[in-house]
């Protein structure tokens, strides 16, 4: 009986303790919160201090502990302790740019600020409680998670992730080699970029359309008026210049009648004039052989 009663006592002690760790971790639990994809909007309300780790990393497990002391006394404290695995939420990981890990974040109000102070617990509580965060710059808008772009880049963080476990579905479940995986993904990300190119052109012409062709009548209609325009301008021009030259040529021509005139009237003045001797000298001798042929024949 001595027995059985020790017996029972151990067995009774190990469910004790068994039981103690399980209520230990469910209050640690609800006391760290774990933030996901669908839940972490929550953090830009309030004061937070976040932890990013992975199961695997040596230095978060050496500050596990101390994270939990932390969420102890969160309430304390008057802040919100939280907790993000970067192997179950890459899209956080990237909207957050995570790079290194453990990476703390302190959030005010959607303000965060990179905590790269000791990671003991005390100094994790004096920088809350002494507001030395208030001495840190916050992230910039344009890199806060909260923006636009570090959507974009959580959403590029879970293709790369897809991507990863499709690789490592078709190379060991279905044995596809290495090399015929990426064979496949080139093969996927040309299609892509070609249907994405179409969607462009597409949208480009819905947002600039092309100009009607009753348009392009109306331009070469006023295109011809002016140069109708231009064609009567450059003959108006013509027949000024014809009538400069016509002009010019008439009064060269009375020039010329001028001129005529005067050579004639010299001309008859000289034929009013009368003979030299030495012509009629020789008018007389060429008429004496005609009249001495004249004698001879008779």
């Amino acid at each position: 009986m001595q027995k059985y009663g020790r017996s029972s006592c151990w067995i009774s002690a190990v469910f004790l303790m068994l039981a103690a760790r399980v209520i230990a971790q469910t209050d640690d639990n609800n006391i760290v919160q774990t933030v996901a994809d669908a839940n972490w909007t929550l953090i830009l309300q309030g004061e937070w201090m976040i932890k990013f780790y992975a199961p695997w990393c040596p230095a978060c497990q050496h500050l596990q502990t101390d994270w939990e002391n932390l969420g102890r006394q969160s309430e304390s404290l008057g802040i919100s302790v939280g907790r993000v695995d970067v192997t179950q939420q890459p899209g956080l990981s990237g909207r957050f740019l995570v790079t290194t890990l453990p990476t703390i974040f302190h959030a005010k109000d959607g303000n965060f600020r990179k905590y790269v102070s000791s990671r003991t617990i005390e100094d994790i509580q004096a920088y809350v409680e002494q507001k030395k965060w208030a001495m840190v710059e916050p992230v910039p808008g344009w890199k806060s998670p909260s923006s636009l772009l570090m959507s974009g880049m959580a959403n590029l963080f879970r293709l790369s992730v897809w991507i990863r476990q499709i690789h490592t579905y078709l190379t060991n479940t279905l044995g596809i080699p290495s090399w015929g995986s990426y064979v496949i993904f080139a093969i996927i990300t040309l299609f892509m970029g070609l249907m994405l190119g179409l969607m462009l052109v597409l949208i480009a012409d819905c947002i600039w359309p092309s100009r009607p062709k009753h348009k392009d009548k109306t331009v070469v209609i006023v295109k011809e008026e002016v140069s109708e325009e231009e064609v009567e301008d450059v003959m108006m021009e013509e027949k000024h210049t014809s009538d400069l030259d016509n002009e010019s040529e008439r009064v060269s021509g009375d020039e010329s009648t001028e001129e005529e005139g005067q050579m004639s009237d010299g001309a008859a003045g000289s034929s009013d004039q009368p003979p030299s001797e030495g012509a009629a000298e020789s008018s007389v001798r060429k008429r004496k052989p005609q009249g001495s042929n004249t004698t001879e024949g008779t």
